[in-house]
């Protein structure tokens, strides 16, 4: 650990790339306003990233906390959580104590998926705030459960009690009741999934701020920047943060796996708005063995460029002599410097799993949509890329005729260009700018305020 005099944040994200990653944006603004980060990250995954940021970026300390877990492991949501709920909270506690002959720590800002270190912070008697990683649509979902409870939407396991669409919330785009972001896996894993959600909210009922890494108004109705920046003693102060990323964060942005490079060079001997770019993710198993098949059947039968994302696990399964065949038209890479992609003028759409980093992304630099959510909380946000801002279209399956139908619809819309200048503009413009700077004023200035009364 290294000391300073700087007033020191301890900032927690959930162990996962879509998580780290605006964590470290969230500490590269703090920076800004005089403060110390420290990101704490468990040993599975504190290796794999470290060495890159810090060779470049030396004004965040990323600490590794032991996580119990066999090493070179990669674990699966229920062993991460189990590492989070019974092996870090001690080691983070210890850490806490020791700084504090150094100053001390004036905050914790605590990814809520891993609202453990909310209990650690309550012990060491130091103010915690909540960071959201995701569109705010799906927190309010989520802290909606005890009303679909009592409405008769889900049951007390979080399960639907009927099948169908249903709008969940007033401004709320239309779901499908197996759309619910705790149904993944089996009957088993959906309701530990549901726990896990509840207990979450219940640890963060009492924080005093909530970080969002979204910004206001994210559907039509105005009165959404109302519920976002309302300020009650029974819920947090929900403060907007976004957007978070900058040009210049691209180059030390912190990755779990080597990126390929080449693929950037592949792109410039491409025609502008020809590539389709392909990812589902960095968390989340693919689409499954039969659906990866078809489309690579669907990509060759195209004979549009493509790149395609694929772990070189998954890329066993692809069609025998795929890759041969398609040498010229496309490339398959294990991990892609997703960025660098995105605001390439060769790309000219993404089929996404819709994470909300990648969504984000995608509306930064303006490209066009091909939505396959996978799990989680990417059906949300489907649903606003779809419904309400109209800057994609979901795709229901991977035969040649979905796609082709798919990528002939979202690319010919001729509103479509128009509709997402005008919501990058929105979203990355500079009244917009201004909102978030003023959110983390607040927010700095009553974390200072909170220091001076220790």
């Amino acid at each position: 650990m290294k000391y300073t005099k700087k007033p020191r944040i301890i900032l927690v994200p959930y162990p996962a790339q879509g998580h780290v990653n605006p964590m470290q944006k969230l500490a590269l603004t703090l920076i800004s306003h005089g403060f110390e980060p420290v990101i704490v990250l468990p040993q599975y995954i504190h290796h794999k990233i470290v060495p890159h940021v810090e060779s470049q970026d030396d004004q965040i300390e990323w600490i590794s906390v032991p996580d119990g877990l066999e090493k070179d492991t990669t674990p699966d949501f229920f062993a991460a959580e189990f590492a989070m709920e019974n092996s870090m909270p001690s080691h983070l506690e210890s850490m806490v104590h020791e700084f504090e002959d150094d100053g001390g720590v004036v905050c914790l800002v605590v990814d809520l998926l891993a609202s453990w270190a909310i209990e650690v912070a309550t012990r060491c008697g130091v103010p915690a705030a909540g960071f959201w990683p995701a569109m705010f649509a799906t927190y309010r979902l989520i802290a909606a459960v005890p009303d679909m409870i009592r409405s008769g939407l889900i049951s007390d396991s979080g399960f639907p009690q009927h099948q169908g669409e249903v709008c969940f919330l007033p401004d709320f785009p239309i779901l499908s009741t197996e759309d619910l972001p705790w149904l993944i896996g089996t009957t088993a894993a959906k309701k530990a999934r549901f726990k896990f959600w509840k207990r979450t909210m219940e640890r963060s009922r009492n924080l005093k701020w909530l970080l969002v890494n979204s910004f206001p108004n994210e559907g039509k109705s105005e009165s959404q920047i109302h519920l976002v920046t309302k300020d009650s003693q029974e819920t947090p102060h929900v403060l907007p943060i976004a957007p978070l990323f900058k040009q210049n964060y691209i180059a030390n942005t912190p990755t779990f796996w080597e990126e390929d490079l080449s693929c950037l060079e592949w792109l410039d001997t491409q025609n502008p708005n020809s590539v389709l770019y392909i990812s589902f993710g960095s968390w989340v198993s693919p689409i499954g063995e039969a659906k990866v098949k078809s489309l690579a059947m669907a990509l060759e039968a195209s004979r549009r460029p493509f790149i395609w994302v694929l772990k070189s696990n998954w890329q066993d399964g692809l069609p025998i002599g795929f890759l041969g065949r398609v040498s010229k038209q496309g490339k398959v890479v294990s991990w892609a410097p997703q960025l660098a992609v995105l605001q390439h003028e060769s790309v000219g759409c993404y089929l996404t799993h819709c994470g909300w980093n990648s969504t984000m992304e995608a509306i930064q630099f303006r490209k066009r949509l091909l939505c396959y959510p996978v799990a989680g909380d990417q059906f949300v946000n489907c649903a606003y890329i779809v419904q309400e801002w109209r800057v994609g279209l979901r795709l229901n399956g991977f035969s040649e005729k979905d796609l082709e139908e798919g990528l002939c619809r979202v690319m010919e819309d001729m509103e479509m260009e128009s509709t997402l200048r005008k919501l990058s503009e929105r979203i990355m413009g500079k009244e917009e700018c201004s909102r978030v700077a003023f959110n983390m004023k607040g927010f700095v200035e009553d974390i200072k305020k909170e220091a001076s009364s220790f």
